[in-house]
């Protein structure tokens, strides 16, 4: 189903979002909440992909949090290593939120661990926001 929706009004919505929430995941990462770093650093892509699905497909983005899902209706070209990377941080959207994973997601995220992590996604938010 189609809806009648401002393209522009909508995507600048997910862009501007999408950036502030950046700026808490740095927040997050620097006061060594490691595991919500990454839990934003999931919402940060999430948001810049839906503002591309937005423009490619003239319609609301799918209600799914599955980057590789959003990836492909995205437009983008994303490559296979791109992709490889959207699935590992889709994860850290579960491990994250439900307590059944928190713990041992939680001792996954070292410093360094996140850091490496934080790296990839600002590569990719780079990456996305070059090819809006």
């Amino acid at each position: 189903m189609a809806y009648n929706i401002e393209i522009e009004k909508v995507r600048k919505h997910w862009i501007d979002s999408s950036d502030k929430d950046y700026e808490t995941m740095m927040h997050m990462f620097q006061s060594k909440d490691y595991n919500w770093a990454l839990f934003i650093g999931h919402i940060v892509l999430e948001k810049l992909i839906k503002a591309s699905v937005v423009v490619h497909r003239k319609n609301h983005a799918p209600f799914t949090h599955d980057l590789t899902k959003l990836a492909s209706v995205s437009g983008l070209g994303f490559s296979e290593e791109q992709l490889d990377y959207l699935d590992t941080i889709t994860a850290f959207n579960l491990n994250a939120r439900y307590d059944s994973y928190k713990q041992a997601f939680s001792k996954k995220c070292t410093s360094e661990y996140t850091k490496e992590w934080i790296d990839k996604i600002q590569k990719l938010r780079s990456w996305i926001k070059d090819k809006q």
